[in-house]
């Protein structure tokens, strides 16, 4: 575990310093230099964490405690590997540990029966950057995020991680497969699955919602019955000429 080292008048800038540099600083204590790779990973770091464990709280402690194991560990970071790679598998054991400790179910990433998973049968149960920033497109855009998010966490445990990689993270098949220790082809097997589920739940979301698009019930049917009542009154009322 490196020593957390005094900062120094003129400490190194770590704007543009590569992620070999930052672990190679944050090795010999240079705790400017880590904060530099956490904030540089924060996101896929919490992505990825986010994905196992599906709670922003939890998430967050979990996340902030693989930061800790990794400083305890950056002397054992190989130079010819990728950091982020390194980062997210000490976060996805931290995240699984997690799921150990409370108890639940954890299905490992490298199981051999997560493929063959059937559509979600409840498609009922979840509901659903602009140019002009108009605030009806945000609200709706805010909604679809919700939406999106939602249908993810549905997304079977082993698929969901792949999947915030790939396509979220956007790292390589490659990247995914050594941060995940799966074999390339299982990866985009996965990943294409994945996508299939998604666009599956999506759709069937669609159709309720399509549904229930343009409803007349409620306050705008009573405010129509309301009026009309009111003009027969009115109406009725009336001397007729």
């Amino acid at each position: 575990m490196p020593h957390i080292a005094s900062t120094p008048d003129a400490a190194p800038a770590t704007e543009g310093a590569s992620d070999r540099e930052l672990a190679a600083r944050s090795a010999q204590g240079d705790a400017q230099a880590f904060a530099a790779i956490m904030r540089r990973h924060n996101q896929l770091l919490f992505r990825t964490a986010r994905s196992v464990l599906k709670s922003d709280s939890e998430t967050e402690d979990a996340v902030q405690e693989a930061y800790l194991r990794a400083w305890r560990a950056i002397g054992t970071f190989r130079d010819d590997a990728q950091l982020s790679t390194w980062l997210v598998r000490i976060v996805i054991n931290e995240a699984l540990g997690r799921l150990r400790r409370r108890g639940a179910q954890v299905i490992p990433l490298d199981g051999a029966n997560v493929d063959h998973v059937a559509p979600d049968p409840d498609p009922a149960s979840a509901v659903a950057d602009d140019p002009d920033l108009q605030p009806e497109r945000l609200a709706m855009r805010e909604e679809i995020r919700l939406l999106m998010e939602r249908r993810i966490d549905r997304l079977p445990d082993a698929y969901r991680t792949v999947f915030m990689l790939r396509a979220v993270e956007e790292m390589s098949v490659a990247q995914t497969s050594i941060a995940l220790s799966l074999p390339e082809a299982t990866v985009r097997t996965r990943f294409f699955r994945a996508r299939s589920l998604l666009r599956e739940g999506l759709s069937r979301d669609m159709d309720v919602a399509l549904g229930d698009a343009f409803s007349f019930d409620g306050a705008r049917c009573d405010r129509i019955v309301a009026g009309v009542l009111s003009s027969l009154v009115d109406a009725r009322e009336s001397p007729r000429s």
